[in-house]
């Protein structure tokens, strides 16, 4: 897909058009300087956490950056169990320590200008068990959420880093299950409002996003030689669902609504059931 490549030139050189640099400092990385990725985030970075044998974004762009991919993204995670809790590895509980314990017994050493190191987060801060339907933390807002996931870049700079690329979260309402015409599915099958839900992702994701390209401005002045990229994964994927055919193979018809591999529940279904799931003849057409 031509997304993972205009991720990959985003990160090496800086010239995509959905990405903004703030700088603590100084020019940012040239081409050919960048040596190692590191990735943290959840199941859209994961390169362990996918069954359909497709190619996760880090591994092709370490492939094709030839890059030397340090993966630490998991599957389910959010940026804090303390705020959004889920039972994955979040973030600030689980990624980022597990980061700073290789480096601190020497078994991961990344010189900080070879170094980049992204973050893409908060999809399931917002989602269904979290924001969404109000299982968060007492008084936890998006804005705390937002927040924490700048707070990344802070953390990892005290420990040495200088080079980030935060990507902000992408339309949520246009996918299956939060969509006005969702359904039943693995991950909620209780009785809801579909279009209630879609506008409030919305709101949630577009002033999520706005929080964090303001927060991070704030921030760069203050950290003395970090570089900051922000990847508009919002715009991007805004445009996928708009222009399908310059992104899909298109074996078949373009599907941005439906997904490639569907499980359809009956309300309050055992979620233990599989539900009944088709899967699509031509995966390649569907941008879900």
């Amino acid at each position: 897909m031509r997304v993972l490549r205009q991720l990959l030139t985003a990160v090496v050189l800086a010239e995509s058009l959905a990405l903004t640099a703030f700088a603590g400092g100084g020019p940012g990385p040239q081409p050919g300087q960048i040596k190692n990725l590191v990735t943290f985030g959840d199941s859209y970075t994961d390169i362990d956490g996918h069954d359909d044998g497709g190619t996760v974004w880090p591994v092709f762009a370490a492939a094709d950056g030839n890059f030397t991919l340090f993966p630490f993204a998991k599957v389910g995670a959010t940026c804090s169990n303390a705020l959004t809790y889920r039972p994955f590895p979040s973030l600030f509980e689980s990624q980022l320590p597990a980061y700073f314990a290789a480096t601190a017994n020497g078994s991961l050493r990344l010189a900080p200008d070879e170094t980049v190191y992204t973050l893409w987060i908060g999809t399931n801060d917002v989602g269904a068990n979290a924001l969404l339907t109000g299982s968060q933390a007492p008084g936890v807002t998006v804005v705390d959420t937002t927040a924490c996931a700048v707070d990344w870049v802070r953390a990892l700079y005290e420990g040495g880093a200088r080079n980030f690329v935060f990507q902000n979260m992408i339309p949520l309402e246009t996918v299956p299950l939060y969509a006005p015409d969702s359904y039943p599915n693995l991950y909620w099958n209780a009785r809801r409002n579909t279009t209630e839900w879609s506008v409030f992702m919305r709101e949630l994701t577009t002033s999520g996003n706005a929080i964090a390209r303001l927060q991070l401005q704030l921030l760069a002045p203050s950290l003395k030689g970090a570089h900051i990229g922000l990847f508009d994964s919002h715009s991007l994927f805004a445009d996928m669902y708009a222009r399908p055919q310059l992104y899909l193979n298109g074996t078949g018809p373009f599907n941005v609504t439906g997904a490639s591999h569907a499980c359809v529940f009956q309300e309050n279904e055992s979620q233990h059931d599989k539900g009944n799931c088709t899967d699509a003849p031509d995966p390649d057409s569907y941008l879900w």
